[in-house]
Parts: structure tokens; C-alpha cells; sequence
């Protein structure tokens, strides 16, 4: 029986939903959720999707073309010419060193040197769905591995036009089929010249005609025509790049980059967003509802052979390539991981590659098969690589250097000196209080002490560390260290060792201070807590509030949110109690920072305080 459109939205929905949670609960990411949920619901598995999945795929593939409009968006032209030595240099030579590499190795497996050099090509190309991705998720796209990471996988969607370019000339045979490009019937040079008009075409209007549109469409003030004003912008590019033979990835994307200094960038994006997330989700589904098992199951030891190989080899020339452009230890080899799989575009190119005749079909499939399951099994290597290649083999390299000798003996101890310590540091040093320094990132310590900072080296969680630090006669110990985990073991190491010293603590939010409250500290500061307040206040005052009335607003909030979290803590682990303890308290303070509003003798007296602000807007 034939199933329902509405049947298969169902299962696609459920199996999303209940494969990314299981994943996420299991700590391996939405990616491989809904590879794993593709599987499950596929032909070779629970038999809910056949045939169709492919042609889901065709229209999940708008993930792929929005998430690259987004990237574009997020990549400002300038940006692109700061990264011009890793697109062009570590990109283009990632792209050039696997594309050689694999295509010896595809020639010497038997295919001609067309075959060789189209499959070579075709497999150096990476995942941009899937990195991207996971590396959001992870929070890793700011690390030097995200930079470089984004740069090569900038370089290698560029390099799809070329590679849609040069497969027709490596034909030895042409496959007549029907195409949907309406061009192909003109010569070589013609369709040169149209496929450029079309680029220019998405760069004039990108600069000329959108913008304008988008104004006429805002002032209706209506968010769905907005919102269906960007999706018929990104289905029209789309529809062009396909006419003149194109991937539209490719074209939306370089939209992206034409619109990133648009007024209309950030609405945009968050227009483009939740279709884009969806359809992503959608394609990687169907990804794994595709995966041809019967395949696998029959050449089973040549594919698995093929997968890991490939990626061994693409994973090695990602590492020596990062080397040689300066990423170390741990942030090489989380690139070389990385993009180390095969890319969503392998399934466009092998498919354009079946038109031409340049490999035959029988191969196009295995080769579909594994493109399909390194792309499966990259979020398996993400948590390989966190949870047993980098504990085991980077963190020793970094812990590798002997801590400094230290010989300083100084009332205050601190405790990491990244960017919360770094400010404390700062500021007892300004008023000529000396204190001892400790951090355990040597490349921060080096980088650190060319500013004329006194910092040690060394991991200040050691008992004989801090014995060499002074820790028996210091008063003071404040901890800044760079994870909550890392702030509670320090806390634990003091409190048993040293327990005359007074702890101030970082903490990052309410349920750190909680755990370090549970843990004995007395002196607790939330990092973001004070700047928000500052924030807060000067809002108040831009606005019309008194300065001085703002000021004691800010100290009362503050005071009133510290004495809460002590009466919070005995119900953090009862959710029902916490949530009706604390609507109490925020109605309490309120109450608290109205009367003293309403208390104009206190404002009077502190009238002075609004002095400065009279004399600024007397000179304007």
C-alpha cells in the first residue's frame, strides 16, 4: 500500500524527535541522531521509508543551500580577504594534496585516469552540513581548528564550480538524458559567458535591488511576508544557478556574502533559521535512510576498508597541512578529525560524473555507500577524538613542561589568569597589592609575560604547587579558573590543605554558586552578574532615573539576589519549591526597590550624585 504524505511526515517527525534526544542524552550530537534515525527507518532496518528517501533527499538538499546562504551571510567581504591565507593556501592545498593522493590510489585500484582524478576530486571535498554543525553545537567555531576548519571547507565549495566545469571535458562518452539546465544546448564558450552573467546577476541585484525590496516589504510591518519574502529570494538564486547548470548551494552562498553587510542581514538569518535547522535535520535523515546496506553487506570488509582508509588518509593530510600553517597539539588534530569524512556534494558530483560516463554505475553506488557512512560515523569520531585521542595523547603534551620554580611569597594567590583572573590581577596590582600568579596554559603564560606580567606556569591544583607558592602563609586564595569543574577541585585541594586561607571564587552561574556553596565557599562572585547590573543602571539612567537612585537600585538588587541564594539553595533539587521560593523573593525585591524610590529624602540628600550629569547636559 501506498504510504500517505502525511504517514511519511509522521514517521520522518517522530524518528527526528526520538533519535536526536536518545543521541544528545548519549552525549553524541543532533548530527549523528539523525543519521542513526535515517537508519532505523529505512528499507534495511524498520522498512518505513524505500525508494522515496531519495527523493526527500532532493528537497532536504534546501538544507544544505540555506546553511550555506547563512554562512554567507555571516561572512563579510573584508573578513573573507583576513582569511585569504588559510582559503586560499590551506584550502587550496588540502584540496589539490587529497584530490592527487586519492586519484593514485583509485588508478592503481584500476579505474582510468579520468575515473581516478574525478573520484579524487569528487572525495577531497568535506561535509559542510555535518562540520559546521557539530562544531556549533560543541562551541568550537571560534577555536583556531574552527577558523581553519571553516576556511578549508570555504575553499573546497568554491572549488565545486570548477569541478562541474572540468567533468564534462574529462568525458569519453556522453550519457543523453534530460537535463534541467536550459543551457546546455549553446557551445562551451556561450554557456562561459552565461554562467558568468548569471554570477553577476546574484551580485548586482545582492547590491542593488534586495535591499530596496526588503525596505518595501518591512514597511507592511507583516513578519511572514518578510519571511516569505527571503525564502523566494533563496529559492529564486537556487532556481538560477540549477537553469545555467550551477550547484545552488554555490549561488545562495555567494548571495549570502554579496547581502553580509545588508541592513537586513540579522533578520535574515533568523528568517532563514528554523527552515534551514529543519531541512538540515531532514537531509541527514535521509542520508541514512539511503545508506544501500545490502551493498555494505556484500562487500562488507572492501567498504569498511575503503571508509576508514580514506579517512585515514584524508585525516593525515589534514594534519600535516594544519601543521605547517601553525595549529598545535590538540587543535590540529581536532581539524584533522574534523574533515576528515566525504562531503554532501560527492552526491551531486557522482551523480553528474553517472551523466558523462566518466565511472560506471555499479561504482558510483559503492562509492555513494561510503561517502554515506564516513559522513555517519564523523560524529562517533568527534567524541573519539574528546574522550580518548586528546586526554590521552594532547593533554600530556601540554602538561609535558615542569612547572616554574616559584619564589615569591605574596599575601594573595590567584588561580588562573585568563580572562576573569586577568582583571582581578590587574587591579590589586594597581593599587600595589603583589600577588602570586598561577596558570596552567603555558602558550597564555608566555603571551602574558611579553606583557610584563609576572605569571608561573604550573597546575595550581597541586598540593606541592601551592606549598612552593607561599599557600602556608598567604591570607588570600582567589580562584579564576577556566571550567566550574576545575574551580570545585581547587576549592576541595584548599579546604583540606589549606584552610586558613579565605577563598574567593569565580562562578559562573547560579548552579556553580550553588555546587561551591555546597562545597564550603563563603566569598562567591558570579562573572556576569555585576557587569549586568552596571548595564542595568546606566539603561535607568539614559532613560530619566536619578543617578544615585540607580546606583542604590543596582546595590540592592545585588545585596537582596545574595542573600536569595541562600534560602534558594535548600530547594535547588525540588523544582516545585525553588520555582514558588523564588517568584516570592522577586516580588519581595519589587517591593524592596520601590520603596526606595518612593522615599524622596533619600534621593534629596544624594542629589549630588546627578552633578556631573547637570553640568554635561548644561554644556549641550
Amino acid at each position: 500500500m501506498e504510504k500517505s504524505f502525511l504517514f511519511q511526515a509522521i514517521v520522518y517527525l517522530a524518528s527526528a524527535v526520538i533519535g536526536v534526544n536518545i543521541a544528545k542524552r548519549l552525549g553524541l550530537g543532533t548530527v549523528l541522531g539523525y543519521l542513526l534515525a535515517g537508519v532505523v527507518i529505512g528499507p534495511f532496518v524498520l522498512g518505513f521509508v524505500g525508494e522515496e528517501g531519495k527523493d526527500i533527499m532532493h528537497v532536504s538538499e534546501f538544507g544544505v543551500v540555506m546553511m550555506l546562504f547563512v554562512i554567507g551571510l555571516e561572512l563579510e567581504p573584508n573578513l573573507l580577504w583576513r582569511m585569504r591565507r588559510l582559503v586560499i593556501g590551506l584550502g587550496g592545498m588540502q584540496v589539490f594534496c587529497t584530490t592527487i593522493a586519492i586519484s593514485f590510489a583509485a588508478y592503481f585500484l584500476g579505474q582510468s585516469w579520468q575515473a581516478a582524478l574525478a573520484i579524487g576530486a569528487t572525495l577531497s571535498l568535506s561535509s559542510t552540513a555535518i562540520v559546521m554543525q557539530t562544531l556549533s553545537e560543541k562551541g568550537l567555531l571560534k577555536t583556531s581548528a574552527g577558523n581553519s576548519s571553516f576556511a578549508v571547507l570555504l575553499s573546497q565549495d568554491i572549488a565545486v564550480i570548477p569541478l562541474l566545469a572540468i567533468f564534462p571535458i574529462l568525458a569519453t562518452e556522453v550519457i543523453h538524458q534530460e537535463s534541467t539546465s536550459l543551457i546546455s544546448s549553446f557551445s562551451g564558450w556561450q554557456q562561459t559567458l552565461i554562467v558568468l552573467g548569471a554570477i553577476a546577476i546574484i551580485i548586482v541585484a545582492g547590491r542593488y535591488i534586495v535591499s530596496p525590496v526588503f525596505r518595501w516589504v518591512a514597511k507592511t510591518r507583516q513578519r511572514e511576508l518578510f519571511m516569505a519574502t527571503a525564502l523566494l529570494l533563496v529559492f529564486l538564486i537556487a532556481e538560477l544557478m540549477i537553469v545555467v547548470g550551477l550547484s545552488p548551494a554555490l549561488g545562495t552562498f555567494l548571495a549570502g556574502v554579496v547581502l553580509a553587510n545588508s541592513e537586513f542581514k540579522h533578520e535574515l538569518e533568523s528568517d532563514i533559521d528554523p527552515f534551514k535547522g529543519l531541512l538540515l535535520g531532514l537531509f541527514f535523515i535521509s542520508v541514512g535512510s539511503t545508506i544501500d546496506f545490502g551493498l555494505v553487506r556484500d562487500n562488507f570488509l572492501i567498504v569498511i576498508a575503503l571508509v576508514l582508509g580514506l579517512m585515514f588518509l584524508k585525516g593525515v593530510i589534514l594534519y600535516v597541512l594544519g601543521k605547517s600553517f601553525g595549529l598545535k597539539g590538540d587543535q590540529n588534530m581536532l581539524f584533522a578529525v574534523s574533515l576528515a569524512q566525504m562531503g554532501e556534494f560527492a552526491f551531486v558530483l557522482f551523480s553528474f560524473a553517472g551523466q558523462y560516463a566518466l565511472i560506471n554505475a555499479e561504482d558510483i553506488d559503492l562509492l555513494i555507500a561510503i561517502v554515506a557512512l564516513s559522513m555517519a560515523l564523523t560524529p562517533l569520531f568527534f567524541v573519539a577524538n574528546e574522550r580518548l585521542i586528546l586526554p590521552r595523547y594532547f593533554t600530556k603534551e601540554k602538561s609535558s613542561r615542569t612547572a616554574d620554580e616559584i619564589h615569591d611569597k605574596n599575601p594573595v594567590i590567584i588561580a588562573g589568569f585568563g580572562r576573569y583572573g586577568n582583571i582581578v590581577g590587574r587591579f590589586l596590582r594597581a593599587n600595589g597589592v603583589s600577588a602570586t600568579v598561577l596558570d596552567n596554559d603555558s602558550d597564555r603564560v608566555e603571551l602574558l609575560r611579553r606583557f610584563g606580567y609576572k605569571v608561573y606556569y604550573g597546575d595550581a591544583s597541586r598540593f606541592d604547587l601551592m606549598k612552593a607558592a607561599g599557600a602556608e602563609t598567604a591570607k588570600i586564595i582567589i580562584i579564576a579558573m577556566d571550567t566550574p569543574q576545575q574551580c570545585l577541585e581547587m576549592v576541595a585541594m584548599v579546604k583540606k590543605n589549606f584552610p586558613h586561607l579565605k577563598i574567593l571564587s569565580r562562578a559562573y552561574d547560579r548552579n556553580d554558586s550553588f555546587d561551591l556553596m555546597e562545597s564550603g565557599v563563603d566569598y562567591i562572585y558570579r562573572e556576569t552578574l555585576d557587569s549586568s547590573l552596571r548595564l542595568g543602571a546606566d539603561a535607568l539612567q539614559m532613560i530619566g532615573f536619578r543617578a544615585y537612585q540607580t546606583h542604590r537600585a543596582a546595590r540592592t538588587f545585588l545585596k537582596h539576589d545574595e542573600r536569595v541564594l541562600s534560602d534558594l539553595i535548600k530547594h535547588r533539587h525540588d523544582s516545585k519549591s525553588y520555582i514558588s521560593v523564588a517568584k516570592e523573593k522577586i516580588t519581595e525585591l519589587e517591593e524592596l526597590i520601590l520603596r526606595d524610590i518612593k522615599d524622596e529624602g533619600i534621593l534629596e540628600r544624594d542629589s549630588g550624585w546627578d552633578s556631573e550629569k547637570l553640568r554635561i547636559d548644561a554644556k549641550s
